[in-house]
């Protein structure tokens, strides 16, 4: 029994360790490649990025915000009831003669009110049109129904001399929310430039990955050379050790551009949102656009930019808390109200005979002492509008500035990626000569490893300048909401 148990335990092992191995088979089979290019990159973190995603809830937000101001200004419509309230209880009662009494409370009350009220965006205040009714049972001693209505009642609401708060956010809301637009298409360029940057951090990784395995073949393949020439007499031992410290130290540029490559290629799957998939990259070409000019460009920035809107906004809500600080210092609101009551034992005699109902109320609040506080807030509401002011007129300098320098770069880097490229051409042949000539002995190592070295430097320079290339145009993009490459703006055409 033993026996037969081992073998059937042996039998369920192999069929187990068989299917494992053909779902692991299958699972490589179907490991993924994406193959990417720097415009599919882009375009896949503009709608799978964490930024991106951030950029739009940023922007939805805003919009919300915007949405809910604007219907601030519209009539709104409000029922307030209360069904029912019920009391019963004794409460204080004071006689013709003065003296106080307890009288009893049992009573049963129910009351609605609907109201339509409007903001006037002229003057700031409130107008409304009400009605309500309000029911009362009494439920001990003399019961009965009480009905008092109002049909219809116009209230006023008006604070006389105080800043308009509607005005205000009729100037300074649209301004928001243009800027939050501005800031949302800036923000998918930023998330463009994001995903060159780790795109050519890829690209650049696995370019001296590349180069050092070449590198390390062909110290390899020139250590074996050496050996052979040691063992002729051709070079000296010294040589020959230099040889070996370069082929141990290529063997190590090796492993160290291994664990780079595999830590950016992690970076940017997990920037792109994919895991688990094997990327495989192309060389962008070098783009072929106009040089910018500054005027134009500046023209653009201050049309689409964010930054631009942001100094209206930040003027605007200077010159109205200045506006708050003055209407504060004297307080006046007004309160009228015109309708009609009435008020019966029974519903609809509520409804009948009515009688004028009229209130007009202005209250003052008006200081008569209190130690330049008011006064003081409105000397520091003015000295915080100068110094959002100056503030302004230096981000304006810097941004000019910078936005020159940065046309400049962008103008300039053309010609650096075409020199770069002349020279890894140069650095290439150079190397290739400098191996001949070293196999027949008339160069010494530190000649072909200063070869080897200016090689590799001069392939991650062009590789440099092309990323710094597309990385200036997206900048320029970004700032300035324009594609000049296909010359069209990035805003949509009802901005």
């Amino acid at each position: 029994m033993n026996y037969m148990s081992q073998i059937k335990s042996v039998w369920v092992l192999a069929l187990f360790a068989s299917i494992f191995a053909g779902i692991d088979a299958k699972a490589q089979a179907q490991t993924d490649t994406l193959h990417l290019d720097l415009e599919k990159a882009i375009r896949m973190a503009r709608r799978t990025s964490v930024d991106a995603a951030a950029a739009i809830n940023q922007w939805e937000t805003a919009y919300w915000q915007y949405r809910t101001y604007r219907s601030g200004l519209l009539p709104e419509m409000t029922l307030k009831a209360t069904v029912p309230s019920y009391s019963k209880r004794f409460s204080t009662y004071q006689n013709a003669d003065g003296a106080y009494s307890f009288v009893p409370d049992d009573n049963l009350q129910i009351d609605g009110e609907i109201s339509l009220s409007q903001r006037i965006w002229l003057t700031g205040g409130t107008i409304s049109l009400t009605s309500s009714l309000n029911y009362m049972r009494q439920l001990s001693g003399n019961k009965g129904n009480n009905f008092m209505s109002v049909p219809v009642a116009l209230t006023l609401n008006q604070p006389l001399f105080g800043v308009n708060d509607v005005k205000w956010d009729r100037k300074i809301e649209p301004v928001k929310l243009k800027e939050a637009r501005a800031k949302w298409y800036s923000s998918t360029e930023e998330v463009a430039m994001q995903a060159i940057t780790h795109y050519f951090n890829l690209l650049i990784a696995r370019e001296a990955l590349e180069s050092s395995r070449q590198n390390y073949d062909n110290a390899v393949k020139l250590y074996r050379a050496a050996k052979a020439k040691r063992s002729m007499g051709q070079i000296s031992e010294n040589d020959l050790l230099q040889i070996e410290l370069t082929m141990l130290t290529a063997q190590a540029d090796v492993a160290a551009d291994e664990s780079t490559a595999k830590s950016r290629a992690f970076a940017l799957g997990s920037f792109l949102g994919v895991e688990n998939v094997e990327i495989d990259l192309s060389e962008p070409p070098v783009p072929h656009i106009n040089d910018v000019d500054f005027t134009l460009a500046f023209e653009l920035a201050t049309e689409n930019n964010a930054f631009v809107l942001n100094i209206r906004r930040r003027q605007l809500e200077a010159d109205y808390e200045v506006a708050k600080a003055r209407g504060a210092r004297h307080e006046i609101n007004l309160f009228a109200q015109v309708g009609y009551t009435g008020a019966n034992d029974n519903f609809n005699d509520a409804y009948r005979n009515l009688k004028s109902n009229q209130v007009v109320e202005i209250g003052v609040a008006v200081p008569l002492l209190d130690w330049g506080k008011r006064k003081g807030a409105v000397r520091v509401a003015e000295s915080q509008r100068e110094l959002v002011k100056n503030t302004i007129n230096k981000e304006t300098i810097d941004f000019k500035q910078n936005l020159f320098i940065l046309v400049e770069r962008f103008n300039n880097q053309r010609q650096q990626v075409e020199l770069a490229q002349k020279a890894v051409e140069i650095a290439n042949k150079r190397y290739e000569t400098n191996v001949e000539t070293f196999l027949i002995g008339r160069i010494s190592t530190l000649d072909l490893s200063d070869s080897q070295q200016n090689k590799d430097s001069m392939r991650q320079k062009q590789l440099n300048e092309l990323f710094y290339y597309w990385y200036y145009f997206y900048q320029l993009r970004s700032l300035t909401l324009y594609d000049f490459m296909n010359k069209r703006t990035l805003l949509p055409i009802d901005s």
